[in-house]
Parts: C-alpha cells; sequence; structure tokens
C-alpha cells in the first residue's frame, strides 16, 4: 500500500515537539541563539518571507546543517508553508542527532503574522 503524503507528515509528527506560533515566541525569547529555519523552497522564501528565518529547503537541509550548526543542543525552530515540510524536517534533524528541534505548527500566514516585528 502506497501512503499519503498527509499520512507520512502525521507519522513524522509523531514524537516532534510541535509548538503554536504563541509558543514558538516564548521559547525564541529564552533560547540563546536560536536558529530559525524556513524550509520552504527558494522561490516562495524570495516571494515572501519571515524576518529573522534563514532559508534552508527541504531537500538540502541534511546537506547545510552540519556547515550551518555544529551544536546538537542548539534550539532550532523550523516553519514552512502549512507544516508538512517542516515536520518531515524536523524528524530528518532529529535523525541527524540534533535534540533541541522545535515545529512550528502553524500556516505561514499565522507564523509571518505573529512574528511581524520581532
Amino acid at each position: 500500500m502506497i501512503k499519503q503524503l498527509s499520512d507520512i507528515v502525521a507519522e513524522a509528527k509523531i514524537g516532534e515537539h510541535c509548538l503554536t506560533v504563541a509558543e514558538s515566541v516564548k521559547l525564541i525569547g529564552k533560547c540563546e541563539k536560536p536558529l530559525l529555519i524556513d524550509v520552504r523552497e527558494p522561490a516562495e522564501h524570495n516571494l515572501d518571507s519571515v524576518e529573522g528565518f534563514i532559508n534552508i529547503p527541504r531537500g538540502v537541509l541534511e546537506m547545510k546543517m552540519p556547515e550551518l550548526c555544529d551544536d546538537e543542543n542548539r534550539c532550532i525552530l523550523l516553519h514552512c508553508g502549512t507544516g508538512g515540510r517542516a515536520a518531515l524536517s524536523a524528524k530528518a534533524l532529529r535523525n541527524m542527532g540534533y535534540k533541541n528541534v522545535h515545529l512550528i505548527s502553524a500556516s505561514f500566514e499565522e507564523i509571518k503574522r505573529h512574528f511581524h516585528g520581532l
């Protein structure tokens, strides 16, 4: 049986630390040098982005992260357009050994509204 994307994303979210936008904002205030990552495609990020988030597309995340962050305990927050790619990315980062990974489980528009001006 071939799984649907929604099933794969739901499985990826199991065991991941999913945060609301409000919880994410609070966590960022408590973290020392949080790493904020937008895992959408570059064209999406260039069209509209959230200040403070760097763009590392889901497809190259595992290749880029070791050169970007060598601290397995650094606070990492991920977002995408709807939460699917961020969930898959969070799982991938945990598989790589990163321990402090958080998924912002919200729409891009909601994230943009809450993070504007931080």
